[in-house]
């Protein structure tokens, strides 16, 4: 269904945003991101006590490439 559309003033759209105005059937954002940390990156709370010893953390991308990039 058409409608009239008033000013429209855009700030950001991040890399796996949408912006639309008008009809539309489908959308769908994509994005891939990976995360390499060690042992007890991601623990959060007050009073924690970690003792990892000696942690590693092993990165190996035999391919390089795990998305591809157009514009």
């Amino acid at each position: 269904m058409p409608a009239k559309v008033g000013a429209v003033k855009v700030i950001n759209v991040s890399s796996s945003g949408i912006f639309n105005i008008g009809d539309v059937y489908s959308m769908s954002p994509e994005s891939s991101a990976k995360t390499y940390a060690g042992g007890g990156s991601f623990n959060t709370g007050d009073g924690m006590h970690i003792n990892l010893a000696n942690s590693t953390t092993y990165v190996y991308d035999p391919d390089k490439i795990d998305q591809s990039i157009t514009s």
